[in-house]
C-alpha cells in the first residue's frame, strides 16, 4: 500500500477479496447506532459502506462516514446525485478529505417519488459518471478511491454495459452490483463482463441483500422492476412457517446466493446490505448480516 492509498484502495490494486457491508445512517442524529455497528463489524470487514438518504430522510451520509471512521473502521461514502447539484457534491468530496474520508462510490440515486420523499425536488445537475469524472481531478491531498453501482438487471443490457465501461473510463476502481437474486441472469451478465474484461479494469462486488421475511420479499418485489426477485425464491420464503422461519430461510438463500456468486471466476468480492426498516426497529438485521459473513466464512484477512 502507498503512502497516499486507503487501505481499500490497496486491496483493490493488490488484488485481494474484498468484503464490505452497507448501512444506512439513522433517521436522528444520534450517533451511538454507528458507534455500536462499526464496533461490531470491526475486523469482519475491509470497510463500512454509507447510504446516503436511500431509504428515507437520515443523517448526513458523510457525518456518518466519519463517526465509522472515527471507530477505526473505513468507510465508503455514498454520494447521490440526486439531491444536490455539482458544487455542493463537491463540497462534499473537499469535506470528506478534510475528515480522511477517501472512498467514495457515486450514484445517481432512486427517484425520489418512488418512495423516499415524493414532495421534494431532485437536482441531478450531473449523473454519477459525470461526478467521478469531477471527482477523479481533485488531487489536493492525496487521491479518491472512487466507486459506481453496475446494474446487472436493467433494460436493455448492452446499454447498461456502455454505462457501466463509461464509469470505469472516468475513474471507478471499483463496483458494486444491485443485490442479486436471479443468479441465471446474474451468470448471462457476468459472461457479458467478462468478455469485455470489465472485471480486469476495476474489481467487482456482487451485492447481497436478504429479504428477512416473505411479505418484505413480496412488497421489495413489487416495488421495482429490478432487481428482480424470481418467484421460486418468493414460494420458498412464504412456505417457510412463522417469520422466524422465514428469516432463517431468508440467511440460507443469502448463504447460498453468496457461495454461488463467488464461484465465479473474477469477481471480487461482496457487499452485505439489509432493510433498513428493521435496523430502525432494532429487530438485528445486524445480527443476520454477521451470520451471513461468519457462516460463508467471509471474514476479513
Amino acid at each position: 500500500m502507498t503512502e497516499s492509498e486507503t487501505r481499500f484502495q490497496g486491496r483493490i490494486r493488490s488484488g485481494e477479496p474484498l468484503l464490505v457491508v452497507e448501512i444506512a445512517p439513522p433517521k436522528g442524529g444520534d450517533p451511538a447506532p454507528l458507534r455500536a455497528a462499526a464496533k461490531r463489524y470491526a475486523g469482519k470487514v475491509h470497510a463500512i459502506g454509507v447510504s446516503d438518504n436511500r431509504h428515507g430522510v437520515c443523517m448526513s451520509a458523510l457525518a456518518a462516514a466519519a463517526i465509522v471512521a472515527a471507530e477505526g473502521v473505513e468507510p465508503i461514502l455514498h454520494l447521490v446525485t440526486r439531491d444536490r447539484n455539482r458544487i455542493a457534491l463537491i463540497a462534499s468530496c473537499l469535506g470528506a478529505q478534510a475528515l480522511g474520508v477517501r472512498n467514495i462510490l457515486c450514484t445517481s440515486g432512486t427517484h425520489q417519488t418512488l418512495g423516499i420523499c415524493p414532495p421534494a425536488k431532485n437536482v441531478f445537475d450531473i449523473d454519477s459518471t459525470q461526478l467521478i469524472e469531477a471527482i477523479a481531478h481533485l488531487e489536493m491531498g492525496g487521491p479518491f478511491c472512487l466507486g459506481a453501482v453496475a446494474a446487472p438487471f436493467a433494460d436493455p443490457a448492452e446499454l447498461q454495459l456502455m454505462r457501466l465501461s463509461k464509469k470505469v473510463a472516468a475513474g471507478a476502481q471499483f463496483l458494486i452490483t444491485q443485490p442479486v437474486y436471479d443468479l441465471d441472469r446474474f451468470g448471462a451478465w457476468w459472461g457479458q463482463v467478462t468478455q469485455r474484461g470489465i472485471h480486469e479494469k476495476a474489481a467487482i462486488l456482487a451485492g447481497i441483500h436478504p429479504l428477512l421475511d416473505a411479505d418484505q420479499a413480496k412488497a421489495y418485489a413489487a416495488s421495482r422492476p429490478f432487481p428482480m426477485v424470481p418467484q421460486a425464491m418468493l414460494d420458498r420464503l412464504s412456505s417457510a412457517g412463522d417469520r422466524k422461519a422465514q428469516r432463517a430461510t431468508s440467511i440460507e438463500i443469502a448463504i447460498e446466493t453468496v457461495k454461488q456468486v463467488s464461484a465465479l471466476n473474477g469477481v471480487r468480492g461482496l457487499c452485505i446490505s439489509f432493510p433498513s426498516s428493521t435496523w430502525e426497529r432494532g429487530e438485528g438485521d445486524e445480527n443476520a448480516a454477521l451470520e451471513i459473513i461468519e457462516r460463508s466464512g467471509l471474514e476479513a484477512r
